[in-house]
């Protein structure tokens, strides 16, 4: 079953496949219901930033009729199917300024006539989106690792454009499915054990996963400075300093944004200067895939990116060696933390 889609241009189509109920207590005993999860977010944030986000998605279950509700009244168009769990929910207490888990409950693993029919939803939305962002599920396992990789291996034999923001097998799945851009951040590189929080660590990841197929990557780390390896280029892009409000959902708002941008027409490294900056936006805002699109458009211009002399190799070239390039980038790096002050 499909809501009626807007008309807005650039098109983004979001695949979130089991969104989030959030509960959330703030001062005076104020009660908040929103939508939620990270396809939830980047929707959130596309829409904010003119795009028309169609979110592929399963509801089910009390929690799912309440999400489909608030959605439909926010105004992202959906494209959903209807799934025999529930959908995930969380109860998270502010009331003292930081957020505490009073209660959660987890999404379930969609069945098998669930997760075909969302297939077909991502896949028709994806073919008729201008670019298709690929979300993760908490728990993992709600849709298997190869839904993401059959389906951004169909968009791309398709000529689509695809943004994975992903972890754990899916990432995996989804790199050797040659996706135009990949995006993780440090903290589930180093959790994974994929690559030490250092510099030279991930720039040798973002190489391997170069190499297996990811056309562009960006590793997200907190208030440092990102790493990208965009167009074989590798670069450190900085955010003026901001002081944190709630620093989730600042991947996601990154992940929109840079989304939006490429459906623009926007150069990668515009579409990463609009991405940090929606990003670091969001982090000094209580909501989460929140922000003004006029100061994170402003805020783009006060993003620096630094690159540095050489190519890295493209899919079967040589140019420059990854020893080399990661010493290229260790210099690159400490220059552009210590211009950061932070």
């Amino acid at each position: 079953m499909t809501a009626a889609m807007t008309a807005r241009s650039p098109r983004v189509a979001v695949v979130a496949p089991s969104p989030v109920l959030t509960i959330t207590v703030e001062p005076g005993d104020e009660i908040h219901l929103h939508a939620g999860g990270q396809g939830i977010w980047v929707a959130r944030m596309c829409s904010r930033l003119g795009a028309d986000a169609a979110v592929c998605c399963a509801f089910g279950g009390e929690s799912g009729d309440v999400l489909r509700s608030l959605l439909i009244k926010e105004g992202i168009s959906l494209a959903y199917v209807e799934a025999q769990v529930n959908n995930g929910a969380y109860v998270h207490d502010r009331r003292t300024g930081d957020r505490e888990v009073v209660a959660q409950m987890p999404g379930a693993a969609l069945g098998r006539h669930a997760a075909d029919d969302l297939y077909s939803a991502a896949l028709a939305h994806g073919l008729g989106a201008s670019v298709t962002v690929l979300t993760g599920t908490d728990p993992a396992d709600i849709v298997s690792a190869s839904f993401y990789q059959r389906l951004a291996t169909d968009l791309r034999a398709n000529g689509q454009t695809v943004v994975a923001d992903l972890a754990g097998p899916a990432l995996d799945a989804v790199i050797g499915a040659r996706p135009a851009v990949v995006k993780v951040s440090e903290d589930e590189l180093v959790a994974e054990g994929r690559a030490a929080a250092e510099p030279a660590a991930l720039t040798e990841w973002m190489l391997a996963a170069h190499r297996d197929g990811a056309a562009n990557l960006i590793v997200t780390r907190g208030p440092q400075p990102a790493l990208a390896l965009l167009d074989g280029e590798l670069v450190a892009v900085r955010a003026p300093a901001a002081t944190a409000k709630d620093p989730r959902g600042a991947g996601d708002s990154l992940t929109a944004a840079l989304a939006t941008a490429l459906a623009e027409s926007a150069s990668l490294q515009d579409a990463l200067r609009l991405g940090v900056a929606a990003g670091m936006m969001n982090v000094t805002r209580s909501g989460l895939g929140t922000g003004r699109p006029e100061d994170i458009r402003a805020m783009a211009e006060r993003v620096t990116v630094t690159s540095w002399s050489g190519q890295v190799p493209r899919h079967g070239s040589q140019t420059m060696s990854a020893r080399g390039a990661v010493r290229a980038l260790q210099l690159g790096v400490r220059q552009a933390d210590q211009g950061s002050g932070r």
